[in-house]
């Protein structure tokens, strides 16, 4: 498995009293999949996608990437990873906004031990032509569209997403879903993506439901949706 999470555990101190937001979550995902981690506002989804990419750290439990155990990895090799091995896209695009559509890409490349070439990932993501527009010259699904850019061009093994397409439109949704596909397709890029949406569920090898912190229930699809037909 390229993804093996094990009776995964965290808590926040909130004032005198403590929150439990997982508690004990278990999950696995194969290499060059897509799986879709579904569940409502506060159920731990942003939580558990955090500490897979290595911004946060569990209480207890295991997490095995690609071979690599993130729980026994110092700050120093979690950053490491956080470089070499994983590529983040959210839900608000953090682009930079005095520098061009390549430059905020070149800024990731730069610091990439076995980055792509940014113009073979400008044809990808179809932004050629906007290569030297600022972001404030894009509309949303352009500067997603950058901000996938600019986590692909790394290369990593891993792809999170942090609610993709929550600030887009239904149109442009689609579009940005297709894109992700055609990056798992191309590039055999594996990717885990959180949603509160569930009709993009069907998109995935692996679906997780979460409720309350907990996995509630698992479901495999043998063959997945193209996302231009997901309707919502």
């Amino acid at each position: 498995m390229f993804i093996t999470v094990e009776k995964l555990r965290k808590s926040y101190n909130v004032g005198e009293n403590t929150s439990e937001v997982l508690k004990g979550i278990s999950l696995t995902l194969e290499k060059g999949q897509t799986g879709v981690i579904l569940g409502p506002s506060g159920s731990g989804k942003s939580t558990l996608i955090n500490i897979i990419g290595g911004v946060d750290r569990a209480d207890s439990g295991s997490i095995h990437v690609d071979g690599l155990e993130l729980t026994a990895l110092d700050d120093d090799r979690l950053t490491d990873y956080r470089r070499d091995s994983v590529g983040f896209i959210f839900q608000f695009y953090n682009l930079v906004p005095n520098l061009t559509v390549t430059e905020n890409i070149e800024v990731v490349s730069n610091i990439s031990k076995a980055p792509l070439n940014i113009d073979s990932v400008l044809k990808a993501v179809g932004l050629e032509v906007k290569k030297r527009s600022f972001p404030r010259e894009l509309s949303g699904g352009e500067q997603q569209r950058v901000a996938i850019a600019r986590a692909i061009v790394k290369n990593p093994k891993l792809l999170l997403c942090d609610e993709p397409t929550g600030a887009l439109d239904y149109e442009t949704s689609h579009s940005v879903l297709s894109l992700l596909q055609k990056v798992n397709r191309d590039f055999g890029t594996t990717i885990l993506m959180i949603t509160h949406n569930t009709a993009i569920g069907d998109m995935a090898n692996v679906v997780y439901k979460l409720r309350s912190g907990e996995i509630v229930e698992t479901i495999r699809h043998e063959e997945v949706v193209a996302a231009e037909r997901i309707e919502w």
